[in-house]
């Protein structure tokens, strides 16, 4: 009986000695496609498209505009942010992009890795009090604006993955 198990833990034995590592360039071409995947997500919610990313709305200051994202850090952060308005909306259009935007942050921490740098785990913004009136008193605006913002800040992470970003 114990001779059964020996041989099978010894016909296992070699596997671990050929598992190799995800190249970096998969990790890279995987973000970049849940890049894309995200913004067609955005896109399918028909309502995001009556609203500019670079329109102003008064209150709404909290949620992140565009602009250049230059590193690793920064794409973290801003996706953070996002992420914690996102799943403080009510509304069901948002829950998968949520889990998305999570998947993504995980992406950009094994690409960070990947160029040994130390990327802190963003929690989103310092505190959300206001958002929780801003919901109540304009919960479809809001999610308008910050899926239209989001989906244009994916867009510039797209553009800057192919630059190879720093830490």
């Amino acid at each position: 009986m114990h001779w059964g198990t020996l041989c099978g833990f010894l016909w296992l034995w070699p596997y671990p000695f050929y598992v190799q590592a995800v190249p970096i360039q998969k990790v890279q071409d995987d973000t970049k496609t849940l890049i894309k995947t995200i913004v067609t997500r955005i896109n399918d919610i028909s309502h995001t498209q009556s609203v500019s990313s670079k329109q102003k709305v008064t209150g709404l200051d909290f949620i992140p505009g565009l602009h250049p994202i230059l590193t690793l850090s920064k794409m973290n952060q801003t996706l953070a942010v996002y992420q914690q308005i996102l799943t403080s909306m009510p509304s069901r259009n948002v829950i998968q992009i949520s889990n998305d935007l999570e998947n993504l942050r995980d992406l950009l921490h094994v690409l960070a890795f990947s160029k040994s740098c130390h990327l802190p785990w963003a929690s989103g913004l310092e505190t959300l009090d206001s958002l929780g009136g801003v919901l109540e008193a304009s919960g479809y605006s809001t999610e308008v604006v910050a899926l239209s913002r989001l989906q244009g800040s994916l867009q510039d992470m797209l553009w800057q993955l192919d630059l190879s970003p720093g830490c």
